[in-house]
């Protein structure tokens, strides 16, 4: 869980096969979801605020360029004045102090003129400032809401990968705090299988070795991918691969497989039961051709495997053994067999 929460809503159960990105639960936070409002509601004022403010500073531009226009018409009027008054100065029709006093006005009006440029000029460099500012302010804040969605999101707690949900470790109404591990999820094209083989068999044990074992009624494949060397109480062990997982299959379950393994000779089998433990393996009872009774015979078996053990002496082909248990024969050296 990336965020913790209350569990509102549960989407899966265990032993469910769900997709990557399915959801599993929701959960909620007020935390977070106050966090995400107080943003949203901040990003909204920063907008307006920037509506409002190119709004003002449009209305101001258009203030300055009236005014603007006010002065030029103004000194358009005493720049004609004014060099009127210089050729009535010539022939002096009009006294010194008014033609003096058309050149200061016109003078004066291109001066206000000049400052009322500069001033639109510098306007407009500030009104892009401030509103570069804002917009940059409004990006930041966007995405910081990107940030709290994607929080929010991490509420609704999905599948990491395609598999099989074996575990789902919540409730409604549980809380969950981040960090926490709610379940687990196997991948059915992951599994492998990890076996014991007697030592017996190690040196004809090798990576690519084929297998076989039967489930839900078929039979499945599987390959031997690595061999470990390390031999504990007779045995050895090596991972194997699904060609194809079956479907319905469990982490933990134990499989019977048989190995296709080369190179094979004949044998002599028997078949497993409780005999063995009582004799160990030692002796059996064997049944008599005429079928009425059963005589005490020491045996020796060899390799063995979930169906079977090896006969190496003590007994003949087709030659007939009592293998279910021997619990309370004792020391009888002879059985009579009834119909």
């Amino acid at each position: 869980i990336v965020e913790g929460g209350r569990v509102d809503k549960l989407y899966a159960d265990d032993g469910q096969t769900v997709q990557r990105g399915d959801t599993l639960i929701k959960l909620s936070n007020s935390t977070l979801t106050m966090d995400f409002m107080n943003r949203e509601s901040q990003l909204f004022e920063l907008i307006n605020d920037r509506s409002n403010s190119e709004v003002t500073m449009r209305q101001d531009q258009i203030k300055t360029l009236n005014s603007l226009a006010e002065i030029e018409y103004q000194m358009q009027l005493a720049k004609r004045k004014y060099e009127r008054n210089q050729e009535l100065i010539k022939d002096k029709v009009i006294p010194r102090e008014e033609f003096e006093q058309s050149r200061d006005e016109y003078n004066f009006l291109k001066k206000r003129k000049q400052l009322g440029e500069r001033s639109l000029r510098q306007d407009s460099v500030l009104m892009r400032t401030r509103l570069r500012q804002l917009d940059e302010s409004i990006r930041r804040m966007r995405a910081n809401i990107d940030v709290a969605r994607g929080t929010l999101n991490n509420l609704y707690v999905v599948a990491p990968i395609s598999g099989q949900l074996a575990t789902l470790k919540a409730e409604v109404g549980e809380s969950k705090s981040a960090g926490a591990n709610i379940g687990q999820i196997d991948d059915l094209n992951g599994f492998r299988v990890r076996a014991n083989i007697d030592q017996h068999y190690i040196s004809r044990i090798s990576p690519g070795l084929k297998g076989e074992f039967d489930f839900g009624g078929q039979t499945h494949l599987l390959t031997i991918t690595k061999v470990l060397p390390e031999v504990t109480n007779g045995q050895f062990a090596v991972d194997m691969e699904f060609e194809k997982a079956p479907e319905g299959m469990r982490r933990g379950q134990t499989l019977q497989i048989r190995l296709h393994l080369t190179g094979g000779a004949q044998a002599m089998l028997l078949p497993r039961g409780g005999f063995y433990q009582s004799t160990g393996g030692s002796w059996v009872f064997v049944v008599d051709k005429s079928g009425a009774f059963a005589e005490k015979r020491s045996i020796k078996l060899g390799r063995q495997n979930p169906q079977y053990y090896e006969v190496l002496s003590g007994l003949q082909p087709g030659e007939k053994v009592i293998v279910s248990s021997y619990d309370g024969y004792g020391d009888i050296q002879k059985l009579k067999l009834k119909d």
